[in-house]
């Protein structure tokens, strides 16, 4: 099993894209701006999106991407996620005003998008690889993915997240966990921010973090722009005993 990392920052900036992670060349994990850096024969090999929440960091190229690739996919692309989630895309997002509603179109037996709600604690098996939703704990129904290859090795991602203990319960449930990608959105001087926008600070994640009984690759993300490198000090200040590292995109990892 093979992950992209197509996009991870918090913002934008120059070579700087938001939150969309592709494990092998079918399925994304959110379809942030690092969607758009996929050709269309990429894009229109995904056949999976599994969303993480409904903000437009991790949501803003989905609507972009099934207008780029209706004409050249048979069947539609599967939207897994939330029925929270899915309600704010039909009525924000898909709803003609903003976006024509692509789970009717091109015609409404054959579109090129469809819904599929999914509930945390689900696990939906594609080809072998086994995705698990997470409950967390954001502004928004949340959630996180723990992905398992046919293999048996693991990797999860928190989404966007504050202090909570459903991620760490489900993740200490399993035997294995290979490669962790958890969020770290603000500095501590932004700590209050973060407690209102139910985001980690590197504060707060490294108390939480040692909820966490496996040892696996830890890699930060989400990270504002400006302030990865304040982040990661921080982070490793505070959690010597771990090596954390700090993604920017481009990474793939095997597993």
């Amino acid at each position: 099993m093979k992950l992209r990392v197509l996009g991870c920052s918090g913002g934008i900036s120059t070579n700087l894209r938001t939150t969309s992670l592709l494990i092998d060349d079918d399925i994304l994990i959110d379809s942030g701006s690092g969607v758009g850096d996929l050709s269309l024969d990429e894009m229109a090999n995904i056949r999976h999106v599994f969303l993480t929440h409904s903000h437009l960091d991790h949501i803003s190229f989905l609507p972009l991407m099934v207008d780029s690739i209706f004409d050249r996919i048979k069947r539609p692309v599967m939207i897994h996620a939330q029925p929270a989630t899915l309600m704010a895309l039909q009525k924000h997002i898909f709803n003609w005003a903003i976006w024509p509603d692509f789970a009717k179109l091109p015609t409404p037996d054959k579109p090129v998008m469809a819904y599929s709600a999914m509930s945390p604690g689900e696990v939906k098996t594609i080809d072998g690889r086994k995705i698990e939703m997470i409950p967390v704990f954001h502004i928004v129904p949340a959630v996180g993915y723990r992905i398992e290859s046919p293999a048996g090795a693991a990797l999860a991602f928190s989404g966007d997240t504050a202090t909570n203990d459903t991620l760490w319960e489900a993740l200490n449930a399993h035997r294995r966990l290979d490669l962790l990608i958890v969020e770290a959105a603000f500095s501590n001087a932004d700590e209050e921010l973060s407690i209102k926008a139910r985001h980690y600070c590197s504060k707060t994640l490294a108390r939480d973090l040692v909820k966490l009984k496996h040892k696996p690759e830890i890699y930060l993300t989400h990270t504002k722009p400006g302030e990865e490198q304040t982040i990661s000090r921080e982070c490793r200040e505070l959690m010597p005993h771990i090596e954390l590292k700090t993604l920017f995109g481009g990474e793939v990892f095997e597993l």
